[in-house]
């Protein structure tokens, strides 16, 4: 089944949150490892929320030879590297988990 929208498989597309105290370098860190694995960034938003920086990005898989697990286990070492919360969620259970 395709995803109308961007014309992608359905089961490709995540979304990665990251959440923390803001510096230098968190975009930097968290693309150069979808980067390194063929993962194609469709969006993304950021901001700074009183001190706080977080991310909103969200991926294709398709092109990837990395499963998921081995995805989010990459991203939350990356994460305690820098102090920062980074998660990785299919989208399907990310819009689960966010409806209204």
């Amino acid at each position: 089944m395709m995803n109308r929208m961007q014309g992608l498989p359905d089961g490709n597309r995540i979304v990665i949150t990251v959440i923390g105290e803001d510096k230098v370098g968190i975009i930097a860190a968290v693309t150069a490892i979808l980067a390194e694995n063929k993962i194609n960034i469709l969006d993304i938003s950021q901001t700074i929320m009183q001190e706080f920086f977080v991310m909103v990005l969200v991926a294709d898989m398709a092109g990837s030879d990395l499963n998921m697990l081995s995805l989010k286990e990459l991203l939350v070492k990356k994460g305690e590297e820098l102090a920062v919360r980074i998660d990785a969620q299919h989208e399907d259970i990310f819009k689960f988990m966010h409806r209204i």
